[in-house]
């Protein structure tokens, strides 16, 4: 079925999924699953091992394995991470579906995660298919008033070719960025995390996977959501220590 939602909220299920009470289990989880994905347990197997051992639902488990990570992906992650005090005169290079995504969530009231590695990340996914939300535009603009404030050089969004309406998405960032004048460049290419990856810019992104390949990362999400959206409901999955 299409997706024909206006907001990217909460779940229906999220308030039960996420009490307080569920917390504890959740933390366990996160914490032991950390624990064998630092001895190279598979994500699958050692999810599911978790997962059974503490009776979690789907979406349950899908916070779990974005909240951890392993010791080598954390001190990794922390050592390539570059402060917000230090921007003045960089280029950025935006994982633009990872952020945008993740703030419209923060505006809508969905559910976000503290994760191990100090990332925030939300619940919800494209599935190769974007649709624009009633939050989408303030998501930008808020984006943008964020990073006019670092004395940046230059800013390339780029966006996932492969999923639709991705050129409709990099239309509006652009009318954006011309309305308030922004030095962005947008660009709609087929593999962006190779081309992250690849890049000496500072990369603005809290996917997983493309943090523990980049040189120099910006955690945005972080930035933004404790200047602009701190009532966000925030959930705690952090577990700096692993049992």
């Amino acid at each position: 079925m299409p997706d024909i939602r206006k907001h990217r909220g909460a779940h229906p299920d999220d308030k039960k999924l996420f009490a307080a009470e569920q917390l504890p289990a959740l933390r366990s989880a996160v914490s032991e699953l950390s624990w064998l994905l630092t001895r190279d347990y598979s994500l699958k197997g050692a999810l599911k091992l978790v997962g059974d051992r503490h009776t979690l639902t789907d979406r349950q488990r899908l916070a779990v394995a974005r909240a951890a990570c392993s010791d080598q992906s954390k001190e990794r992650r922390a050592k390539t991470l570059i402060s917000i005090e230090s921007m003045n005169g960089e280029s950025l290079i935006v994982d633009g579906f990872n952020l945008i995504i993740t703030v419209e969530a923060a505006l809508s009231g969905g559910v976000l995660l503290v994760c191990r590695d100090d990332c925030i990340r939300d619940l919800s996914s494209v599935h190769g298919s974007y649709r624009a939300v009633s939050e989408t535009v303030q998501a930008i603009e808020l984006i943008g008033e964020t990073l006019a404030t670092l004395g940046l050089k230059s800013v390339v969004w780029l966006l996932d070719r492969p999923i639709s309406n991705s050129g409709r998405l990099a239309n509006r960032i652009r009318q954006c960025a011309l309305e308030k004048d922004w030095n962005w460049g947008v660009e709609v290419v087929f593999n962006p995390d190779a081309e992250m990856a690849a890049s000496d810019r500072i990369v603005i992104s809290s996917d997983s996977h493309l943090l523990d390949q980049v040189p120099r990362w910006l955690n945005l999400n972080r930035v933004l959501i404790d200047r602009w959206l701190a009532e966000s409901w925030l959930i705690d999955l952090s577990c700096k220590r692993v049992a």
